[in-house]
């Protein structure tokens, strides 16, 4: 064997993975069938603009220990994530505070705004949420979700809120207050220069292969390791061989313009039924607007997003993880536990939904397994 590890897919996981086997005197191998790495926090370069080619990623956490462990291999900026909701031409602030529910209802007392959701989910018979409908109007009332959770989540999930489990909306940050920061973590920032190049820190000194295909090429490859990280979506490992399991997929439009400012703000949430597209994001505003010099930019890069029920051939975003789905995964789980020198790891080896953060703080723990 000439490699104690091969890593299948040069995302977090499997970046932070090959660090960490490497430092530990581990001879690794890293392949990915893109032609770049960082998978989905991939950032192309468009006139000087990092563009989120995957869709947008702010990385944001609570664990001091992954916050050093990021700033080791990049630096990272003072970026808050103050998305805005657009209903119709109706802009509303995210996440939903003091600013929103003034301009819903009119309030400036945050106990007017807890009596009013009070009201609406008393009207709505909700006690215990048994759907992401009623989990919503139980944090929000009605006239909020009506504007701006229900038509956006049915797009990005493609059902309707009554047949989608609670689950999926409790981390919806309500806050009485008018603060804007839509994530309640410690740390939050976008690395500078972008996620390739911290990626490409991570996996300096260690042999990378681009355009390598692992399940095409699965037996001559494993012939060169002791042991396999595989980081690809679990179902494929085995040939579907149980059925698929179901994703939500994005589709990106992509634009540059030649304008300086097309929309103000980072992301917009366009939350009406009728505009087909779940958000814009800009991406020029993740970074104030600056190169990496602090230049202004004089044009700008938009991405318009798609959502859509996953099929062979797109790329697996958003596990589906309903009841159907999660027990399909049970089973494809009981058959990993077999595979003696193969590891699955990462969203889709593990069929999750992982912040950064979490995927970083799993990579490191079974790393440190594996040394």
């Amino acid at each position: 064997m000439m490699y104690d590890y091969l890593i299948v897919g040069a995302g977090l996981y499997g970046s932070v993975a090959a660090r960490e086997l490497t430092d530990g005197g581990k001879k690794v191998l890293v392949i990915d069938k893109r032609n770049t790495i960082g998978g989905n926090v991939y950032t192309a370069n468009i006139e000087g603009i990092h563009v989120h080619q995957y869709g947008a990623h702010i990385f944001h956490t609570n664990d001091k220990a992954v916050w050093e462990y990021v700033n080791r291999f990049a630096e990272f900026n003072r970026f808050t994530n103050s998305p805005v909701a657009n209903y119709k031409g109706e802009l509303y602030s995210l996440p939903f505070n003091m600013y929103t529910f003034n301009k819903m209802w009119g309030v400036t007392d945050p106990r007017d705004a807890r009596r009013i959701i009070e009201e609406q989910k008393r009207e709505a018979g909700i006690t215990e949420p048994r759907n992401l409908e009623e989990q919503a109007i139980s944090l929000v009332g009605t006239d909020i979700y009506e504007k701006l959770v229900k038509g956006y989540t049915e797009k990005q999930w493609g059902r309707k809120c009554s047949e989608l489990p609670a689950f999926i909306i409790k981390r919806l940050p309500v806050r009485y207050t008018f603060d804007n920061n839509y994530f309640n973590a410690k740390y939050q920032g976008i690395p500078v220069g972008g996620y390739t190049k911290m990626v490409a820190n991570m996996l300096r000194g260690i042999e990378v292969r681009l355009n390598t295909d692992y399940l095409a090429q699965k037996e001559e490859l494993d012939a060169l390791a002791d042991r396999v990280i595989y980081t690809g979506p679990i179902d494929a490992y085995f040939h579907f061989a149980l059925g698929a399991l179901e994703y939500r997929s994005v589709r990106f439009e992509t634009e540059l313009l030649d304008t300086d400012n097309f929309q103000g703000n980072a992301a917009v949430n366009y939350t009406d039924a009728e505009t087909p597209y779940t958000r814009i994001i800009e991406h020029k505003w993740f970074e104030f607007g600056k190169d990496d010099q602090g230049n202004d930019l004089p044009k700008t890069v938009i991405s318009k997003e798609y959502s859509s029920e996953w099929k062979p051939g797109d790329e697996p975003y958003y596990p589906v993880n309903d009841e159907k789905n999660s027990s399909l995964y049970q089973e494809y789980r009981k058959l990993a536990d077999l595979e003696q020198n193969v590891i699955f790891g990462g969203r889709l080896g593990e069929y999750r939904y992982y912040d950064m953060d979490q995927v970083i703080a799993s990579a490191l723990q079974k790393a440190a397994q594996l040394k």
